[in-house]
C-alpha cells in the first residue's frame, strides 16, 4: 500500500529502457510473488499469491514480446537500454520508508536476492531470450553495451552465491 500511495513510478528515458524494465520488473515481481505464496501456511493466501504472480507472469510476457519487437526494430538502442536497465535495476518499493531493511528480509527469507535475480531473471531474459551474445549489427557503443551488461551479470552471480552461501552459513538446524 505504501508503494501505491507514493505513486513513485520509473521514469525511463526511452521507450526502449521503458521495455526493458519493465520486462525484467514483472518477471522479479512474479518470481517475488510466487515465492512468497510458497512460503505461506495459509492455503487462502497461498492460492492468492499464485493468482498475483499467474497475473505477472502474462504482463511479463506482454512486455517481453515488446522489447522483442524493439530488439529488431533498433538493436543498438535496446541493446543500450539492457546495459542501463540491468545496471540500476531496482524493484519496485524503493519509496516506502525503509525499504532497504525491507528488501533485506525478503532476501534472507528467500523471497528474492541477487542470486534469484541472476538466475531467475537475468539468465532467461537477457542472456537465453534476448540472446544478446549473439545479437549482430550493432554500433560500436552498443558493442560495449553488450559487453559490459555480460561483465555486470557475472558480478550479480558472484555477489549472489556468497551472500547465499553466508546465509546457509548462518541458518540454525531445525
Amino acid at each position: 500500500m505504501a508503494q501505491v500511495e507514493c505513486g513513485e513510478v520509473p521514469r525511463p528515458s526511452s521507450t526502449q529502457h521503458g521495455l526493458v524494465y519493465v520486462a525484467l520488473q514483472e518477471l522479479a515481481t512474479r518470481v517475488s510473488h510466487h515465492n512468497t505464496g510458497k512460503m505461506l501456511a495459509d492455503p487462502a493466501g497461498r492460492e492468492v499469491m499464485k493468482r498475483v504472480a499467474s497475473d505477472e507472469n502474462r504482463h511479463y510476457l506482454f512486455y517481453r514480446g515488446l522489447a522483442d519487437a524493439a530488439f529488431e526494430i533498433d538493436p543498438s538502442g535496446m541493446m543500450l537500454a539492457v546495459e542501463h536497465e540491468v545496471r540500476t535495476f531496482e524493484m519496485p518499493g524503493t519509496g516506502i520508508i525503509d525499504f532497504s531493511q525491507h528488501a533485506k528480509a525478503i532476501a534472507r527469507a528467500g523471497i528474492y536476492d541477487f542470486n534469484i535475480h541472476y538466475e531467475q531473471i537475468l539468465m532467461p531474459v537477457v542472456l537465453r531470450h534476448w540472446n544478446i551474445e549473439a545479437r549482430t549489427g550493432l554500433t560500436p557503443e552498443a558493442e560495449l553495451a553488450r559487453d559490459s551488461v555480460i561483465e555486470r551479470m557475472e558480478r550479480i552471480a558472484t555477489a549472489g552465491r556468497r551472500m547465499a552461501a553466508r546465509r546457509e552459513a548462518v541458518k540454525v538446524p531445525a
